[in-house]
């Protein structure tokens, strides 16, 4: 399809990672994938985001990649922007993903820096040449700053791509630290990056936000709540936004620690959007006293995964 144009201004507020979706078999269950992108779009977030660590990209072959993009380009083509994560060690690796992106209609992409397990990762001169090379295909760039690389991404150097690539322009923060990174970030780039994001389920959003984040990359399982959270907070309701957050925060809390990118799959089902919560061999099981302890956390606070809002949705 033809590719979209970017947003005019930079994306804000709630962009959950959607969760690729399996049948009980391990297989692709498209049909489920299409429930999700409609009830996210329920939900009021403000962008999805394909192919992150959340959406067990790690298990997908290429194909099924192509797959998952190819629908979510034509189902969500015009309703919603999305991000498509195109990390890969390799540059050419990088720059072929984002090809295909940019080609699906995807607003931006994102991308770790490059490495490969715990030891091997490049120096700094390396990064940008890969950042330079993958914005050379002409779509906005988030770097995303995650515990599971141990690529160091120092805030002098992060200030220095949005400052000399003008493709990058949101960043995802989310290693120990956020909002103090965040902060540091925001006055070393100033409006050069625009796009401050956090992660880990919103585990710290709102030192984050006052720290100077606009938005919150989180999982598909309250990105209802936590994009109204956001919005609140940017609108100036600092105290109600608190409140809302501090009541979810158990919640956040039991699926950050707890449950790992399965919570949302146990909601969703839950909730009638998806027939399935399996997730890929060799991904456990969550044990059934942790998925009911999720469940009650969630019933509790009346989560929107769990309304059945596009319960019966047709395929």
């Amino acid at each position: 399809m033809i590719s979209q144009s970017a947003p005019s201004a930079p994306i804000s507020g709630a962009v959950p990672v959607m969760p690729t979706i399996f049948d009980d078999e391990g297989e692709l269950d498209l049909a489920g994938q299409r429930r999700v992108i409609d009830h996210l779009i329920e939900a009021e977030v403000d962008g999805i985001c394909v192919h992150a660590n959340y959406s067990e990209q790690f298990s997908l072959t290429d194909g099924e990649r192509q797959q998952v993009l190819d629908l979510v380009g034509s189902h969500a083509a015009g309703r919603i922007p999305f991000f498509v994560t195109t990390s890969h060690y390799s540059t050419r690796v990088a720059v072929e993903r984002t090809r295909a992106a940019r080609d699906a209609g995807a607003s931006a992409v994102m991308l770790m820096p490059p490495f490969v397990g715990a030891t091997i990762r490049a120096g700094e001169q390396e990064m940008l040449h890969y950042f330079e090379a993958v914005a050379a295909v002409g779509v906005p760039i988030m770097v995303q700053d995650a515990p599971m690389s141990p690529t160091p991404l120092p805030v002098h150097f992060l200030a220095r791509l949005a400052r000399e690539i003008e493709e990058v322009k949101y960043v995802k923060i989310e290693v120990a630290g956020a909002a103090g990174k965040l902060r540091a970030l925001k006055a070393a780039a100033g409006d050069a990056l625009p796009g401050l994001f956090d992660g880990e389920e919103g585990i710290t959003l709102i030192p984050d936000l006052a720290a100077g984040a606009v938005g919150t990359m989180c999982s598909a399982s309250v990105p209802h709540e936590l994009g109204r959270i956001v919005r609140d907070y940017l609108a100036g309701r600092e105290e109600q936004a608190s409140e809302a957050w501090e009541a979810l925060l158990p919640l956040i809390h039991f699926e950050n620690r707890q449950c790992g990118p399965a919570a949302c799959k146990v909601l969703l089902k839950e909730g009638g959007v998806i027939g399935s919560d399996a997730m890929r061999s060799p991904w456990p099981a969550l044990h059934p006293d942790t998925r009911a302890a999720l469940v009650r956390l969630a019933r509790s606070r009346g989560v929107f995964a769990l309304s059945g809002a596009t319960q019966g949705a047709d395929a």
